[in-house]
């Protein structure tokens, strides 16, 4: 069992490197949008400990499973420990059943961010995104407001991993993501 978390800021390309990975591997894909979108579906708004209690029951389930291994895309702000603390009890599951667990911190310029916002596949699976001047504000927004790209050394996991895709198809990401940790 293997659980592959890509970690990133808004707009760098979890999801669609996550999309690309399980193409070449048996990784199954949970993005964190997958969760979002249904409670906001069903709520009209973000309600987190809905959230939460989704992602913990898709994680203990695919724990238990004889799958392959699984991809979760997250979105950790640096500057909260609750996000680590929150990642970490997911991981946490994932341990218990003696899982393989990787890290890949995606990175990319904000201009390149602002682009993949607005781009076909983001904007077909997450259609909170798709009023692109909100989304866009948000990004900008999240810049200014949290830190959701590690400092240098800050990640000491031991299979860990930054990619900086600024300029990578989500393709060649993917294959190397697979090459290193032979997935």
């Amino acid at each position: 069992m293997k659980l592959l978390i890509l970690i990133g800021n808004a707009a760098v390309g979890k999801m669609t490197v996550g999309q690309e990975l399980m193409k070449i591997t048996d990784l199954r894909l949970f993005h964190n949008h997958m969760s979002i979108e249904l409670i906001l579906d069903v709520f009209g708004e973000r309600i987190g400990s809905a959230d939460r209690r989704i992602r913990e029951i898709i994680f203990e389930e695919f724990a238990k499973s004889k799958g392959y291994g699984l991809i979760f895309t997250y979105m950790c702000d640096f500057n909260a420990q609750e996000d680590l603390d929150y990642l970490n009890s997911l991981c946490d599951i994932f341990k218990r059943e003696n899982a393989d667990i990787y890290y890949v911190e995606l990175v990319a310029s904000q201009e390149t961010r602002l682009e993949r916002n607005k781009t076909e596949n983001r904007l077909a699976n997450k259609h909170s995104k798709r009023d692109i001047a909100t989304s866009e504000w948000r990004l900008l927004n999240a810049d200014v407001e949290g830190r959701y790209v590690s400092n240098e050394g800050e990640l000491t996991f031991e299979n860990y991993m930054r990619i900086d895709n600024t300029r990578l198809a989500p393709e060649v990401v993917a294959g190397i993501i697979k090459e290193r940790f032979e997935l």
